[in-house]
């Protein structure tokens, strides 16, 4: 079994979703007490959701390589960034480190085009559905259609994500406005749903929406389990780079 690098604490409460997957996801395959084996490098999030917000993405690059390079130095075999907002540095994250970074959009992009779909909404924040660093992945690499929602519904989406989620806080009525978000997707077509934000898979599950979720938080942690026991290595193993 490989070592599975986790950098995390973005925020914490997706974090300890990762280490339940995965820990349940080697369980699941070995059976018996077998347990994951992982090393976790957990950021402080406040500074990184300030570099965020003003746009100091080159020193929230240098927390995340910090944070990799330790994950490395500690002994794991791959990487893992616990979150989908910060792959927007996952190439140079990749270039400073000499052990593969399993990116959470391959891993998703990979279930959505086994299901069979080719156009896809996106929820997250609103680095993730604005900018082409996780979009323009899944079209480019994947040929996918990727549809998000209007400026409106998308700055709903990314309030709800960092005043709730992110602290833990989950509340109906903001899963009946991603509901309604997601309903306007499919009106535009949409075959299914990207929840592309570790958080927002604890706020709105598959019974609550018509058309297939896609958790990345779930199959980022599925991608890691099977690249620990090797499994379809070659596929789920290359660098993202």
């Amino acid at each position: 079994m490989k070592t599975i690098g986790l950098l995390g604490g973005m925020s914490w409460e997706s974090s300890s979703e990762y280490y339940r997957l995965i820990n349940q996801g080697i369980n699941r395959k070995l059976g018996g007490h077998h347990s994951a084996k992982s090393i976790m490098v957990s950021v402080d999030f406040e500074e990184v959701k300030h570099y965020q917000h003003i746009g100091e993405w080159d020193k929230a690059t240098g927390l995340m390589i910090k944070g990799a390079q330790q994950v490395e130095r500690g002994g794991a075999d791959f990487l893992l960034i616990c979150t989908n907002t910060m792959h927007k540095m996952a190439d140079d994250v990749q270039k400073a480190i000499g052990i593969p970074l399993i990116h959470i959009a391959d891993a998703t992009a990979r279930t959505i085009k086994e299901a069979g779909l080719t156009k896809i909404g996106l929820l997250g924040t609103a680095f993730t559905m604005e900018e082409e660093f996780y979009k323009g992945r899944l079209s480019s690499r994947h040929g996918l259609e990727v549809v998000v929602p209007e400026q409106d519904d998308r700055q709903l989406v990314h309030d709800i994500i960092y005043r709730e989620l992110c602290l833990g806080k989950i509340v109906a009525e903001s899963r009946r406005d991603y509901q309604q978000v997601i309903e306007k997707l499919i009106d535009k077509g949409c075959q299914g749903v990207i929840l592309g934000c570790t958080e927002i898979s604890l706020l709105i599950k598959h019974e609550d929406v018509a058309v297939p979720l896609f958790d990345t938080t779930a199959l980022h942690a599925e991608a890691a389990v099977a690249y620990a026991l090797e499994e379809d290595e070659a596929e789920i193993g290359r660098p993202c780079g």
